[in-house]
């Protein structure tokens, strides 16, 4: 079994800033690439940024210029960082992770049960 663990979620004010941290643990064999995702209330959940395994970057118009993810495979991690946090950024985060295990050379998608980052002054 593999899992996805998210922290770092929490109450901030407009402008300010949290850093989102997922570590991947279990039978892990690879990770390929990983990504932060979002859901917010009455909405349909969507991209943040991914990192590829050779640290290729993607990011949501959203977010650029505000957040960055970054990852260390070492420690099967993936973090992101969250400057000039606005309330539209209010949502659950989801780690998204694409791995084979021990047992199943297969990628396949896995994701954490997420956490959630408010916004609000």
């Amino acid at each position: 079994q593999v899992q996805l663990v998210e922290s770092g979620g929490g109450l901030v004010q407009p402008g300010g800033s949290l850093r989102l941290t997922c570590a991947a643990s279990g039978s892990i064999f690879s990770i390929n690439a990983m990504g932060w995702y979002r859901q917010a209330p009455g909405k349909q959940r969507e991209l943040v940024a991914t990192i590829t395994s050779g640290t290729s970057t993607n990011y949501a118009d959203s977010v650029k210029g505000r957040f960055t993810i970054s990852r260390d495979n070492a420690k099967n991690t993936v973090y992101l960082q969250m400057n000039s946090l606005k309330p539209e950024d209010t949502a659950v985060y989801y780690c998204n992770a694409k791995m084979s295990t021990t047992t199943s050379w297969a990628f396949k998608d896995y994701w954490g049960k997420g956490t959630l980052v408010t916004v609000s002054s």
